[in-house]
Parts: C-alpha cells; structure tokens; sequence
C-alpha cells in the first residue's frame, strides 16, 4: 500500500512487507465474504480500523519514545492521513460490492498515479513524458479491467468503478499525510492518530446497533481477522520492513496485496475474470511497479 522508504540492507525487510501485502490482500476478500452475508461496507471498514487500532497503540505503549504527540503539525498531517485511510477502507469495499475483489484492489493499486497527479498539481513533483505514458497506461488499463464501455456486461457497476478510484485517491491523501507527519514523531504515533480519526470518522456513518450486532453475531471471528490482517499486524510489519527495504524492491513486492486478493476472490466468492479483464490488470500492475521503480532510482 505505501510507498515510502527510508533504509535498506537487511533481506527480511522485503519479506515482512510481502507478508503485509499478503495480510492486506487477505484482508480485502474476507471483507468481501463479510459483505456477501450482508454486512455493510462501513461496518467492515469501521472494525478492520477499529482493531486496527488497539495493535497501534499497543506498538506506542512499548515503544513510547519520541512520539512526538505533543507536537500540533503531527496531529494535523497524521488526522489527515487518518481521513485518508478511513476513505480508502470505505471505498475499497463499496468497490468491492459493486464489482469483485479483484478489481476493487487493484484500481485501489492505481493509488501512486494519484500521488503523481496531486504532485503535479502542487508542484512537487516534475511531470516528465514517462510518467504521463504511465498514467496514460494506466487509465487504458482501468478501461480494459473495468469494461466500463460495455456495462452491460456487468464486470463492475460505475458505482464500483468510482468508489474504486476513489480508494486509491484516499490512498494518496494518506501517503501525503503519513509522509509529512513522519517528520515530526513516530509511525505507530501519527498511525495512533490517524486509525482513531478513521474510528471517529465512520462511528458516524454506522447505526451503533449494527456495531454492537457484530459482537454477537456468527460472523464476530471473521471481523476479528479482518481487523486483525488487515488493520493491525499488516501496518507494524510493513512499516518495520520499509526501514530496511529499498523503494524500487518495496514497489515490486507490494503487488503481492492485489494478487493475493483476485486469488482470494476467485477461490472463496467464485469472482472469475474475463481475457480481457486479466490483460488491464496486468497492465495496470506492471505500468504501476514500473513507475514506482522508475522514480525511486531518480
């Protein structure tokens, strides 16, 4: 999911943050099974972020120094990463409702173009003719994988398509947001911070009842993993293996979440692709890693 990175040299750092791709590519299908017994998607995105949540400040209690909770600018990039997750959660399952695990995720992948066009927009990054190519590639990869000319054929509803797109762009606002935050305190306190945003963010948009239904309800071991993979272990393993993985290997090992998630979809939901479908996801993976290598070496 992120991208950012600092270090490299210890080899276990790219299999921790496969293992994290892995959790989240998990995590994306059992929200699909969740919502498939008609959970909704908030209720999903609250409890993967709730949970989320108490692995984060788990992590702050045990390691506590230089937090940097008492400095404002934290709060306020880490709260707007937290509107970031909390919109790419949300998002990533209604895509995941109105369409298939398989392209919820990876038009959730197309989240580094976002990055690159925010970027342009405020100037922080320089548009070359190989990053347009990209997102040009990548934009034919959304319509093949889609099929939004053909809705018809019923691949994903325009709903689905949007709430998608809209995951990665949420997925951007929370790079931008942990990105900045990073300068002035600790991971697991700007994560603190921006999974209890997400909590106060989506407890609004549930019926409290349906939260506390899920206590008692047969499906409670499912949100637990959910929270669990998805929320919890995921972001600790990931940050810890970014610390001593170099970007360019990062981005490559990152397509483990939307592979592992269209596996999960076809096994487990029966969410089959189309020949089609299967040739803009892979466009959209490969311009997207290829992108995502081609300005870490600049």
């Amino acid at each position: 999911m992120a991208q950012q990175s600092a270090g490299r040299g210890w080899p276990g750092g790219s299999v921790l943050v496969a293992l994290a791709a892995l959790c989240w590519g998990v995590s994306g299908g059992i929200g699909a099974v969740l919502m498939a017994d008609g959970w909704g998607a908030f209720v999903v995105a609250f409890y993967r972020g709730g949970i989320g949540l108490l692995f984060v400040l788990i992590w702050l209690a045990l390691r506590p120094g230089n937090s940097g909770l008492s400095n404002r600018r934290l709060w306020f990039w880490s709260v707007l990463a937290g509107l970031g997750v909390a919109g790419n959660f949300s998002f990533y399952f209604m895509s995941m409702a109105e369409g298939s695990v398989a392209v919820a995720a990876t038009l959730m992948y197309c989240a580094p173009v976002f990055v690159y066009l925010v970027s342009f927009l405020f100037r922080l990054e320089r548009a070359t003719p190989v990053k347009w190519a990209a997102i040009v590639m990548v934009m034919v990869g959304v319509v093949l994988l889609t099929r939004i000319y053909d809705i018809g054929a019923g691949a994903v509803t325009p709903l689905g398509v949007g709430a998608g797109l809209l995951a990665g762009l949420s997925y951007a606002v929370f790079i931008f947001g942990f990105k900045y935050a990073a300068r002035y305190g600790s991971p697991q306190a700007i994560l603190g911070v921006a999974f209890a945003t997400l909590c106060a963010v989506l407890v609004w948009l549930v019926d409290a009842s349906q939260i506390l239904s899920v206590l008692s309800a047969p499906e409670w071991p499912l949100f637990a993993v959910l929270g669990v993979l998805g929320g919890g272990i995921s972001f600790v393993l990931y940050i810890i293996g970014l610390n001593h993985t170099a970007p360019a290997v990062a981005s490559i090992v990152a397509m483990v979440e939307p592979v592992t998630a269209s596996l999960f979809g076809f096994v487990a939901l029966n969410q089959a692709l189309v020949g089609i479908q299967l040739v803009g996801m892979g466009l959209i993976l490969v311009t997207v890693t290829a992108l995502s290598v081609y300005s870490s070496r600049r």
